[in-house]
């Protein structure tokens, strides 16, 4: 796809997947950031947001993104000025509010915790029911949050807005790696997804952690998102800050299931180790596939991603990868809700 300009992307979601879409977004010359939001307010441009500004923010987006943002421009006279028509205001409702500025965006990064389940399939329906046309994607893990997703594909045509859903690492570029994988058997057996994420503070993925910790046994989606920051330093105190998780509801599954790779959801399993005190993996992340070729012979196929490239790198990039992909649906008369399986991410430039 091309554009003779950037394209104009909206980021739901402040914490710090969403900062990190700002940082990838600002090295990148075929995006730029035009809005983002937290919980409390919006930051929006008709020309480009600061993304060093939304990368700096230690707490609330609105009064950081203010306190944060640098002179962009040099004026005649020598002296400079902030960026011009910038707006940045608390407000109840920021979802309502990027629904409404809507027509000066093309696509739609979702950076949201999803907890509930459909809490983002809820704050897509939103749009699509708001009318947008839009490009979405998201970085959705959970089997049952797709599910909802997929639920949506009428509403979300009618509004003629495509959404690429599970597009982050896992689900996201280990499901697509399993797709190409498979084409060399005529019968898979099993995929295998083991992942690895390091980080060294867990407060600054606040949401991600606490998705994690809803797989734990004895753990649920609602005791997750009740637990305080207190009571998850008390759990990450007693596992020395390391979370493993094994056969996690991952829609890696419902996304492979899908397109035809596997015929039964257990047939994919995921899991993974989690180190929230060290930046470093503390395992790498693989996919394996298992399959039968067509001459009877079982064999493997393994992709792993570099230990040195973080969570937000494997989250982020494949992500505006597939939203850059979402757009070309768009502008082909494709619309409605897929997955990361069914079709490639382009390279966003």
């Amino acid at each position: 796809m091309t554009t003779d300009r950037p394209i104009r992307v909206a980021v739901l979601g402040a914490g710090g997947l969403g900062k990190a879409a700002a940082q990838i977004i600002g090295l990148k010359r075929e995006v730029i950031l035009t809005a983002i939001c937290d919980s409390r307010g919006i930051v929006w441009s008709e020309e480009s947001l600061d993304t060093d500004a939304v990368v700096s923010l230690t707490g609330d987006l609105v009064d950081g993104y203010q306190a944060h943002q640098r002179p962009r421009t040099t004026t005649d006279h020598g002296g400079v000025t902030l960026a011009t028509r910038v707006e940045a205001r608390h407000c109840d409702d920021p979802i309502g509010e990027m629904i409404r500025r809507a027509d000066v965006l093309d696509g739609v990064l979702v950076a949201l915790p999803n907890l509930p389940n459909d809490f983002i399939p809820s704050v897509i329906e939103r749009f699509a029911t708001g009318g947008s046309s839009l490009a979405f994607v998201d970085v959705l893990k959970r089997t049952r949050a797709v599910q909802y997703l997929f639920a949506l594909d009428s509403p979300v045509s009618r509004s003629r807005s495509v959404v690429l859903t599970g597009c982050g690492a896992t689900p996201g570029t280990l499901a697509a790696a399993a797709v190409l994988a498979a084409q060399s058997f005529v019968e898979v057996e099993k995929v295998d997804i083991w992942w690895g994420v390091g980080i060294a503070n867990w407060e600054a993925y606040r949401a991600t952690i606490r998705e994690d910790i809803a797989h734990l046994p004895g753990y649920t989606v609602e005791r997750a998102k009740a637990m305080t920051d207190s009571d998850v330093d008390a759990l990450l105190e007693q596992t020395n800050g390391r979370l493993e998780l094994r056969q996690m509801e991952h829609a890696d599954d419902v996304l492979l299931q899908r397109v035809g790779v596997v015929d039964r959801l257990e047939q994919v399993e995921v899991g993974g180790v989690m180190d929230t005190r060290h930046a470093k993996k503390p395992v790498s992340t693989t996919m394996t596939l298992t399959g039968i070729t067509h001459d009877g012979h079982r064999s493997r196929h393994t992709f792993i991603l570099g230990d040195e490239t973080t969570m937000a790198a494997n989250v982020i990039g494949p992500a505006l990868g597939y939203l850059k992909r979402a757009l070309w649906l768009k502008a082909h008369g494709l619309f409605g809700v897929f997955g990361c399986t069914e079709f490639l991410p382009m390279v966003v430039r």
